[in-house]
């Protein structure tokens, strides 16, 4: 197969990773994944792989191939994971699951094994990497937030913006300067990151930021040119915010039950959604206006992956 300039991909309970053709929504290849469901999609930043965060392992399959198989799993996880990610190089990548911990992979490796571990206790919902690609930030069902300095290999800084109340979502300004926090009550936290007078970032607190009446089960800062907050609920509808003063700009309506998950096109021109209404939809961000729908999944579609 020749190397697609758009990758999208999606995962669902009906137990298939799909990819699509973004601009005709056609379908085009089709993984079979009897034996869990995908919690998380992530490319690798050479395009060449793609990340299934399941239950309890990742595996990474070739975007340019038609194999059914994976070229490699990591095993070491005992429950779902529910993050995954790449350094920028795509030297490691990083995880987190239900188990409690964050891990670190190293995929320069020929036999795939964890290289770091952080023990969150509680299980963990959400990880990303601090564009300094030194520190990991986590976020768990108890509502707490870590900070892990992979220099230092300790966790440099804690916060509790809510207590027990889960921390589903985090993401992070593409310059390092704000991170957002995104909860089961509906609710953003945001911070202003600063480097403090050692290495480590210190939290300013910003906003706070009531954005749905449900949960939010995605939140996510778009790309460079950009200064949109996009959250995505339970309640059926994606929210598109202005972080300048977090006015609300627009709001995504068509999908017809939750939406679990989004991503920007590198342009942060458009947003990709996943529902459980069993489609994924392409939006303009300057029209507010849905441009194509995903369709071919049979149950709740929980994912999606864009890297164009």
């Amino acid at each position: 197969m020749s190397q697609p300039c758009v990758v999208l991909a999606t995962a669902s309970y009906d137990h298939t990773i799909r990819f699509w053709e973004a601009e005709s929504g056609r379908c085009y290849r089709t993984i079979q994944y009897p034996d869990s469901h995908v919690n998380r999609l992530e490319i690798t930043p050479d395009k060449r792989h793609l990340a299934a965060a399941c239950n309890p392992h990742i595996r990474l399959f070739d975007v340019n191939s038609n194999s059914p198989q994976p070229v490699m799993t990591y095993d070491s996880h005992t429950n779902n994971v529910m993050a995954v990610g790449f350094q920028c190089d795509g030297k490691w990548m990083y995880s987190g699951s239900e188990d409690g911990t964050v891990k670190i992979w190293d995929l320069r490796l020929v036999a795939p094994g964890c290289q770091r571990e952080y023990e969150s206790v509680a299980a963990v919902n959400t990880v990303v990497l601090h564009p300094n690609q030194t520190e990991l930030i986590s976020g768990d069902q108890n509502g707490n937030i870590r900070v892990w300095d992979l220099r230092a290999n300790s966790c440099s800084c804690e916060l509790v913006p809510e207590v027990d109340t889960p921390v589903r979502s985090l993401t992070v300004m593409w310059d390092g300067t704000m991170v957002v926090a995104a909860n089961n009550r509906g609710t953003c936290y945001v911070w202003r990151l600063l480097r403090g007078k050692q290495t480590m970032t210190e939290f300013e607190p910003l906003h706070k930021l009531q954005a749905h009446n449900g949960h939010i089960l995605k939140c996510l800062l778009s790309p460079a040119n950009n200064r949109y907050l996009a959250t995505a609920s339970s309640d059926k509808t994606v929210k598109i915010w202005n972080v300048d003063g977090f006015k609300l700009e627009k709001v995504l309506t068509g999908h017809q039950r939750w939406v679990w998950d989004c991503v920007f096109s590198v342009d942060g021109e458009f947003l990709v959604t996943a529902s459980s209404d069993m489609t994924a939809r392409l939006w303009s961000m300057p029209a507010g206006k849905e441009v194509k729908v995903y369709q071919g999944h049979h149950k709740a579609t929980v994912c999606c992956a864009l890297h164009d």
